[in-house]
């Protein structure tokens, strides 16, 4: 079983950025990946980032491409999301999540899922 806990959630200004942060424990094998999503009570879960640990191939939902860069750290067994030029409408709940399946972007082929950190982006 793995564990996922995010934080560096909080409150920001429209243009400003934040750091999130997921640490993982427990055992992880293979060439598992780490993701990150987001969600509001009023929209679906939306793909933010995703890194495939053994390649660092990342990948990027359209509407963060450009703004939010994804990264690993391996011996802390911990994804970064650095989240730049932030706007309103980046306001959700981001949650990290592992798993081995592809597509990356598909929430249901991740397993573990931590409990989110609330992002809230001031106008």
């Amino acid at each position: 079983q793995v564990q996922l806990e995010e934080s560096g959630g909080g409150l920001v200004q429209a243009g400003g950025s934040l750091r999130l942060s997921c640490a993982a424990s427990g055992r992880t094998f293979g060439d598992y990946a780490m993701g990150w999503f987001r969600q509001t009570p009023a929209k679906a879960r939306e793909f933010v980032a995703g890194i495939r640990f053994r390649s660092n191939s990342t990948f990027y939902g359209d509407a963060v491409k450009g703004r939010f860069t994804i990264s690993r750290d391996n011996a802390k067994n911990t994804v970064y999301l650095q989240m730049n030029s932030l706007e309103p409408e980046d306001t959700a709940v981001y949650s990290c999540a592992a798993g081995y399946r592809s597509p990356i972007y598909w929430p249901n082929n991740y397993d573990y899922w931590g409990r989110g950190t609330q992002v809230t982006v001031s106008s």
